[in-house]
């Protein structure tokens, strides 16, 4: 038998203990299941394109607000559309475990958390193709953005860091509940109801003075003021939240505010899906 030569050794053996392989592998799987037909993609962005083309629009109209009012709920909707579609992955993630292959991926040897990093970033890539599907067609519709480079980079880091901890929401909500009907009962309660508080189609401060103060406990509030804040160059939600006169300060606090909610919501999701699949 031919030996090894040294040159051809060390890259096997780094390619053995990277875990990057085995999370294409699972992501690439995850994403054949979770997306087989167009429709699939489709269907979630139905009620936010609603909300931005034909809602906003009939509510400028209903209450004789400005144009930029249209722009206020497109983006708005992208706090409707980040935890319906993360929430509908932890679904999967169900399915998986019920009738799926989860019992023999769980056997193979690999760390378990990689499959939990498989799912989100599946869920990560389609939640990010369908905002921007839902901003290409708003734009195409009329409805005005002012975008920055720097405006991009919070609307990014926002975006990305509360996608990542709804996703770990979702993931211990699927640990958690015993049956895909009790799962998807309380997605109402976890994806739409913060989402009318959170300031999406009015600003925090129209609302009763308690659950203003509610709502900037919320982490949507925080993720929604930065979406603007990149997307619109519109401080008024991060002061509405802080009452600093640094726009640049609000913004930073913000983000922490979702950093820390998407460090601590993935790790509970993790040591969920580690404790159920151990049980």
């Amino acid at each position: 038998m031919a030996a090894i030569s040294p040159e051809l050794s060390i890259p096997l053996r780094a390619k053995r203990r990277s875990p990057f392989g085995p999370v294409a592998t699972l992501a690439r799987r995850r994403f054949q299941l979770s997306a087989r037909t167009p429709r699939e993609l489709v269907v979630p962005l139905l009620t936010p394109i609603l909300f931005a083309l034909v809602i906003a629009p009939a509510l400028k109209t209903a209450l004789h607000t400005s144009s930029s009012y249209e722009s206020f709920v497109a983006t708005g909707t992208i706090g409707l559309l980040i935890p319906l579609n993360t929430m509908f992955a932890g679904i999967g993630v169900l399915v998986e475990r019920e009738s799926g292959a989860q019992r023999e991926l769980l056997s193979a040897p690999i760390a378990r958390g990689l499959l939990v990093l498989a799912n989100l970033l599946v869920a990560f890539a389609i939640t990010a193709l369908q905002i921007t599907v839902l901003l290409v067609v708003a734009r195409a519709r009329g409805i005005h953005f002012d975008v920055t480079a720097s405006g991009f980079a919070w609307f990014a880091a926002g975006g990305a860091l509360f996608t990542i901890a709804m996703y770990g929401l979702a993931e211990t909500l699927a640990a958690r509940v015993p049956s895909t009907e009790e799962y998807v009962g309380r997605v109402p309660v976890i994806a739409i109801v913060p989402w009318f508080l959170a300031g999406s189609l009015f600003p925090i401060g129209a609302l009763p003075v308690f659950l203003t103060w509610f709502a900037r406990f919320l982490p949507l509030t925080h993720a929604l003021a930065l979406v603007r804040y990149g997307l619109l160059d519109d401080p008024s939600s991060l002061h509405g939240i802080w009452r600093m006169h640094s726009t640049t300060a609000s913004a930073a606090l913000s983000l922490t505010v979702v950093a820390v909610f998407a460090l601590v919501a993935m790790r509970v999701g993790l040591r969920a899906f580690t404790k159920r699949a151990v049980g």
